[in-house]
């Protein structure tokens, strides 16, 4: 069935495209919604300018992304995972962790534009994707650091209380003497 998109429909088309979809997806959804209409000779014309402005619109919003694509490549991001000794995770870092991270350095950017062929499972620096449009992709580092462990952290904790300490008590000995 061959129609004539009214409203622009994210991977089928623009305002005034003549798409062919299955019958049912024409009838059930498209037609009943308003999202398409018959493709007569008026009705082509009359969705002339919105189809115009549709294209205006995509060149802008590419153009954007391609600016923004710009502004991410290269850009190094740090994700903190709990990991052996041998460097392996006990988890996984995905998509969502490194858009946090991300969105943590100021970048606004979804889980769902991540690209990863699968999780990462070990300590290392990886090259990420991130696909902002069909065809606009930047790549970022993404460096994947060990957590502190509860023991480590309680480890720099008194060392730095000891040292806090020493001076502390060194104080305390010429305030007593004096």
């Amino acid at each position: 069935m061959k129609l004539l998109l009214t409203k622009t429909i994210s991977k089928l088309g623009i305002v005034g495209d003549v798409v062919k979809v299955k019958d049912g997806y024409g009838r059930n959804y498209l037609l009943p919604q308003g999202l398409a209409t018959e493709p007569t000779v008026g009705n082509v014309r009359s969705l002339a300018e919105a189809r115009r402005q549709a294209e205006l619109e995509r060149i802008r919003h590419r153009e954007m992304l391609e600016a923004y694509a710009a502004k991410l490549e290269g850009v190094e991001v740090t994700v903190h995972a709990k990991a052996n000794e041998d460097g392996l995770l006990y988890g996984s870092v995905g998509p969502r962790e490194i858009a946090a991270a991300l969105c943590a350095e100021g970048h606004a950017v979804d889980p769902e534009h991540i690209v990863l062929a699968h999780t990462i499972r070990q300590l290392d620096k990886v090259a990420v994707e991130v696909k902002l449009g069909e065809d606009t992709r930047a790549t970022v580092n993404v460096w994947i650091v060990r957590e502190k462990t509860e023991g480590e952290q309680d480890d720099a904790e008194q060392a730095g209380q000891s040292a806090g300490g020493t001076e502390a008590g060194s104080d305390d000995t010429l305030n007593g003497d004096g």
